[in-house]
């Protein structure tokens, strides 16, 4: 067998690329954009599903169901392994019997797609999503034509890549492992013009170890960051403070600091916008809107505002892109409205993203009841890494309903998250919490709560067993 890394290149001349694990949201995107530019693709993933998998057979993309070395009997010129493949898979056996050249998904982005073009990065722990769809959809509006790699759908592009004949892409910069040759952070693998570092938390509980692992990976990025590169901080996040020491390029705070080169003012709640003043440098860039909700989202925008502006752009267009941005899938989405019932998704899991969430929702709907559901399924918020932290993160919630992690399985014993003890923590605070074993019995509480003019929230980074569309249909009968 071929020792690993003697074949992780990408040769001179490629004409057919095989996706190994393409239906990861990324992966897929890759895969798409590939395809659009005239390469043969095809993939294999174990979870073979829509609405992946009719993405990429709509555009003619071929997938495979399993990992097996059969997969590669084609003899692809390039294999693309995903972070979720492991040394021992099958496929990656055949890989090196076969002498195959391979690369990560960054080495492929970079090479393909973001080599030749100014480098828009965007990490955080939380915040990329948005904020790269932010800044991509004003860069499109200002007629800047971009390239986009983002972890979410924008409704605006219903897609999550696209490949713009602009100068600029931008790329959501995950911190998360590279590949199973590469353990360090996919961000590493690139370039930027312009950095956004939204925060930086404890998270990701299966590969680091705790926040100072997590803050070390970041100071590795910035010390990488080359030193005409500007990098825009945000103003609020003592983790961030604690990091910036380690940048060599240009940096400027974000926020709604006092003393940011970039700020927002005045910001008002006037249903269903926000609006708010962007301060750069104690000039006055001019007053924006936004359908996003809350603080952080604001603070999101601002982020994009300041890239684009940094890039050249004027305010005016960007005021006009702000007002039109129909957000992002799975970002305080509104689902459906039943008998004036609002259900809403949100991909919240992480404490602090719940806080922000719940916080932010609950000012549009003053008048009424938010009730919130929450399912803890990362290898982070099932560990009881944070069992005492999640109690305080509901305070705007009026009615909670907590569902028992669904994956404990994949979680140590003796570092369970305990969603029992949760509600009680939550009911001793004064809150109305309830405990679920399962999806289909808080479908039929909920919907038998749930009164004309409520707000349901629902945060979980997966699928949640399809609750939106269910709970939609219940409530209609």
């Amino acid at each position: 067998m071929t020792a690993p890394g003697a074949n992780n290149r990408i040769p001179e001349s490629v004409a057919t690329i095989h996706l190994t694990a393409i239906c990861g949201t990324a992966m897929g995107a890759l895969a798409c954009a590939l395809k659009e530019m005239g390469y043969q693709v095809t993939g294999s993933d174990q979870k073979v599903y829509p609405p992946m998998s009719d993405y990429l057979r709509d555009r003619g993309i071929d997938i495979t169901e399993g990992y097996r070395a059969a997969n590669l009997a084609h003899a692809p010129d390039l294999v693309v392994v995903g972070n979720a493949i492991s040394r021992d898979n099958p496929e990656v056996q055949g890989m090196y019997a076969a002498k195959l050249a391979y690369c990560s998904m960054p080495q492929a982005v970079n090479h393909f797609i973001g080599g030749d073009k100014s480098q828009l990065l965007i990490t955080g722990t939380h915040g990329k999503t948005t904020t790269a769809s932010l800044l991509t959809w004003l860069l499109y509006t200002a007629q800047q034509d971009p390239t986009f790699m983002i972890g979410g759908i924008l409704p605006d592009f219903q897609s999550n890549y696209r490949l713009g004949n602009g100068g600029h892409i931008v790329i959501e910069g995950d911190e998360y492992d590279t590949a199973f040759f590469d353990k360090g952070p996919k961000f590493l693998h690139y370039r930027p013009r312009i950095a956004v570092l939204t925060s930086v938390e404890f998270d990701h509980a299966d590969i680091y170890r705790d926040l100072d692992h997590v803050k070390s990976a970041f100071c590795e990025l910035l010390r990488g960051l080359d030193s005409d590169t500007l990098l825009l901080a945000a103003d609020d996040d003592p983790n961030i403070d604690a990091v910036l020491p380690s940048a060599q390029c240009r940096v400027a705070r974000y926020g709604f600091g006092e003393t940011s080169p970039w700020r927002i003012a005045q910001p008002a709640i006037e249903p269903p916008y926000t609006a708010f003043s962007v301060i750069h440098n104690d000039v006055d860039c001019g007053r924006f809107r936004t359908r996003l909700m809350g603080r952080h989202n604001l603070s999101n925008l601002l982020a994009a505002i300041a890239a684009a502006m940094e890039l050249g752009v004027s305010p005016d267009p960007l005021i006009a892109g702000a007002e039109t941005f129909s957000g992002v899938r799975r970002r305080q989405e509104v689902r459906g409205i039943v008998r004036d019932i609002t259900v809403l998704d949100d991909f919240a899991h992480h404490p602090t993203a719940v806080r922000e969430t719940v916080a932010a929702v609950k000012p549009f709907y003053p008048d009424t009841r938010l009730i919130a559901v929450f399912e803890p399924r990362t290898n982070t918020s099932m560990r009881d890494i944070f069992q005492d932290v999640y109690p305080t993160v509901f305070d705007g919630a009026d009615l909670i309903c907590i569902r028992k992690p669904p994956l404990l399985s994949k979680i140590p014993e003796g570092q369970h998250f305990s969603a029992t003890q949760l509600v009680e923590d939550l009911n001793m605070r004064g809150k109305n919490a309830h405990y679920f074993e399962t999806t289909d019995a808080i479908i039929d509480f909920v919907a038998a709560e749930a009164a004309p003019g409520d707000a349901i929230l629902i945060m979980s980074n997966g699928g949640f067993d399809n609750i939106h569309a269910r709970l939609l249909t219940q409530l209609n009968r």
